[in-house]
């Protein structure tokens, strides 16, 4: 269903979903450009996963603003991609430190942002869960 003009725009926890996300998504993005174009040979790793995440941030920012058939699958791929590689490189960046010489969006589950990348992902989840078409009924 394509949202109208007529409809009113998004309110309460997908505004404020779609708002987070929109925030990291510019941060997390902006972030990994600059890492990739001024020093991308001293820790190639973890600026490529810091310009993934922010692409994926802007994946699940997308999905949840909008209400075109594609989008609730697009934002239940963003968020999902978004819980296993918080988890993956979370859990790899206290493994294996010397892997990690230079902090990802997602490192050590996002410590630099406030534990917010650990955090959104399940918040998500959580809301395309209960707000899916077959709990409404």
């Amino acid at each position: 269903m394509d949202r109208t003009e007529n409809e009113p725009p998004p309110t309460g926890p997908r505004r404020i979903l779609i708002a987070l996300y929109a925030i990291f998504a510019l941060a997390a993005t902006s972030r990994g450009i600059v890492q990739v174009s001024t020093t991308f040979h001293s820790a190639p790793l973890a600026y490529v996963l810091s310009l993934c995440s922010g692409i994926i941030y802007i994946g699940a920012a997308v999905g949840l603003l909008s209400e075109r058939a594609w989008s609730r699958r697009l934002a239940w791929a963003a968020c999902g991609t978004e819980m296993v590689g918080v988890l993956v490189i979370g859990t790899a960046s206290l493994i294996d430190r010397a892997a990690f010489p230079h902090d990802t969006v997602w490192s050590r589950f996002g410590s630099g942002y406030g534990y917010f990348p650990v955090l959104l992902p399940v918040l998500g989840l959580l809301w395309l869960w209960y707000s899916r078409p077959a709990a409404q009924n």
